[in-house]
């Protein structure tokens, strides 16, 4: 929106040229979401409480956990409001791939919010039923894959890149709406269930999408592309921005999510920027290294899927409690110690997931 603003102004002053860079854009959209999260979170927590809007705490969890019932949750709303306030400034809303994430964004937090509502004000434990809340979601998944397949311009756009390799490029056909739909669902839900205590999810999903935005600036640039022997995707600089807010308001966020946390961001948080993570991932063509960069996403999530396969099928459990980071808590861990170790194992998965960028 301000991009077309500094347009107009730049025939009167030459100093507005600077808006077309996308570093500053970027720069500015960090900062934009990140001063929105600070600025608006004491009142959002204000309200929360005026609302009586409080996390329940399962009673079968670690015992730690007790005490944090009656939290303010819903504070995802924060999140998500100051990445569409800051990428709607800052970025080129004249470019498909903006919008797609935006929209993805959108519906996955519906439904992330419609899941909270029900369990938080309506006292429904159940919350939105699991067959709707899967059907949302792949409304919301296949519309944007079927839409980035035939918006598609060129071959690259569709195709499986494998990291440490140059010249391996799979031509997916229509089996690359089958994997964008199975990549912004599942990192959707994965964020979700790694949301569990305190900043665990929130930096990690900081990280990654700063990564990815480096990715995506790389990715849109002819010149960086070739040289790094990666996919050249026109126009995906522009979500430099958007992984730029996700940054800003991730950390303003965590500033109100840190341990003792004052407000929890909820479904309508994780779900949604799950999904903006692996719909991002896709139009930049990284979905391999998304999976390495989001390790501790994966390990939460393939953590739950062994302790129900396990239990379904010998009728024992392989952790104490699933998600992992339960597991470690039930060992004796501390809560402050299992969030700051599956922050190290992130920030040491997104360095090795963006060597492979050079590693070709």
């Amino acid at each position: 929106m301000l991009l077309w603003l500094a347009e107009y102004l730049q025939q009167y002053a030459q100093a507005f040229a600077v808006f077309q860079y996308l570093s500053v854009r970027g720069i500015l959209g960090v900062m934009t979401a990140l001063a929105i999260s600070l600025l608006m979170g004491p009142w959002m927590i204000r309200r929360l409480n005026h609302l009586q809007i409080g996390q329940s705490v399962r009673d079968d969890g670690p015992e730690s956990h007790l005490s944090k019932s009656g939290t303010p949750t819903m504070g995802g709303t924060l999140i998500l409001a100051a990445i569409f306030i800051s990428a709607l400034l800052w970025s080129d809303l004249s470019s498909r791939y903006v919008w797609v994430v935006l929209i993805v964004t959108i519906i996955f937090g519906a439904v992330g919010w419609v899941d909270d509502y029900r369990k938080v004000v309506e006292s429904n434990s159940k919350g939105l039923p699991a067959r709707w809340k899967y059907f949302w979601q792949s409304v919301g998944g296949l519309g944007a894959a079927i839409f980035l397949y035939q918006s598609a311009v060129g071959p690259a756009e569709t195709q499986l890149f494998v990291p440490f390799f140059k010249n391996i490029a799979i031509d997916m056909g229509a089996f690359y709406i089958v994997l964008t739909y199975l990549v912004i669902v599942g990192s959707s839900n994965a964020v979700n269930l790694t949301d569990g205590l305190d900043g665990l999810a929130i930096m990690p999903t900081v990280m990654v999408g700063s990564a990815l935005g480096v990715i995506a600036y790389l990715t849109g640039h002819s010149e960086f592309s070739s040289y790094l022997n990666i996919p050249y995707i026109a126009g995906t600089g522009e979500l430099v921005i958007f992984c730029g807010a996700i940054a800003g308001a991730g950390l303003g966020f965590l500033w109100f999510n840190t341990y003792p946390a004052q407000v929890f961001m909820g479904d309508v948080g994780a779900l949604a920027l799950g999904a903006a993570l692996g719909a991002i991932a896709v139009i930049v063509r990284h979905e391999i290294v998304f999976f390495i960069m989001g390790g501790v996403f994966v390990m939460e999530t393939v953590s739950v899927i062994l302790q129900v396969g396990s239990y379904k099928l010998t009728g024992r459990r392989i952790f104490r409690m699933a998600p992992l980071h339960h597991h470690f808590e039930l060992k004796g861990w501390p809560e402050p110690r299992v969030i700051v170790r599956f922050w190290i194992i992130t920030v040491m998965l997104v360095l090795f997931g963006l060597a492979t960028l050079k590693l070709r």
